[in-house]
């Protein structure tokens, strides 16, 4: 692979991992199913590019984030007071999410924001240059996954992480678990949002399509780090999520190399995530074939 190539994944790496970690806090620390993250992708992007073309790129990520916080509360209101399944809940919050996302976006299914003034525009006149984009997302991963870690060692962030082990146990001890459940996803689905608007700035432009699969992304990105790089302290599962959407990028390019034709990119990831699910039981069942093999080996030299 060229040196643009690698630059380019690791740039689209580094942007994916904060949906990544937005992934995470549903799936991984709330043990919830969110498939509104599809929806709320874009509702990120599309407000941060009708913010980009009325000159406020900066002010769009903010907004953009508040947006997906609205969106994830959606989802977990339809859990918690109508008791409405998570899966159901998510699916019809992404449904609803299309055509707001089409309403933000005027009507229109696609937004250019070619010679529009985006957050990395702005820094590309500065010494930063080409690596504006780089530098300027890893900025931002690296505040939102030392923001994210530091909320998780908080009181509150423990009982969101006993919610996702042990609910029945967090009420019990009196908890109002629809809250935490409710900041939960506001807060998985602001830092979905937030990936989303940094995509829209940095591909110049956004589609109301471009968020099917976001979901299988987040949760590729997150099992491949937990398979590779370990999840025995909180902080390496954050820092495992990040480096396995990086590597994630990295096996997209290099497919995409070998000459593998963009259209097959969705079954590639479905691939990726059904192996990386099943290593656990691939490697107990390797282990078990491999004492088979001693056993065998010692009888034999008997």
């Amino acid at each position: 692979m060229t040196f643009m190539v690698l630059q380019g994944s690791f740039e689209l790496g580094i942007i994916y991992a904060i949906m990544a970690l937005g992934v995470f806090i549903s799936f991984r620390t709330l043990n919830m199913p969110d498939l509104s993250v599809d929806g709320s992708f874009v509702l990120g992007a599309a407000v941060s590019a009708v913010m980009s073309t009325k000159g406020h790129p900066f002010l769009g990520l903010g907004i953009a984030f508040l947006a997906g916080c609205g969106a994830g509360s959606i989802t977990a209101l339809l859990h918690t007071k109508l008791k409405i399944q998570p899966l159901l809940a998510g699916i019809l919050t992404m449904l609803a999410l299309y055509s707001l996302n089409l309403k933000v976006m005027g009507g229109r299914a696609n937004i250019p924001l070619m010679n529009k003034a985006t957050v990395f525009s702005v820094f590309e006149k500065t010494a930063l240059g080409d690596y504006s984009k780089l530098i300027f997302s890893l900025a931002v991963l690296l505040l939102m996954l030392l923001l994210l870690f530091l909320f998780l060692k908080t009181r509150l962030g423990f009982v969101l992480r006993a919610t996702g082990d042990n609910d029945h146990m967090v009420r019990a001890l009196g908890v109002n678990t629809d809250s935490v459940i409710l900041i939960g996803l506001a807060l998985s689905n602001g830092l979905v949002a937030l990936s989303g608007a940094l995509i829209a700035q940095s591909q110049s432009f956004v589609d109301v399509g471009m968020g099917i699969g976001m979901v299988v992304i987040g949760l590729a990105s997150v099992i491949i780090g937990e398979v590779v790089f370990g999840t025995k302290t909180l902080l390496r599962r954050l820092i495992a999520v990040v480096l396995g959407s990086i590597l994630y990028r990295l096996i997209i390019a290099f497919a995409l190399e070998i000459g593998m034709p963009p259209t097959d990119l969705k079954l590639v990831s479905a691939v990726i995530v059904a192996i990386a699910m099943a290593m656990p039981i691939i490697k107990k069942r390797l282990s078990v074939v491999k004492r088979k093999l001693t056993v065998t080996h010692h009888e034999r030299s008997k």
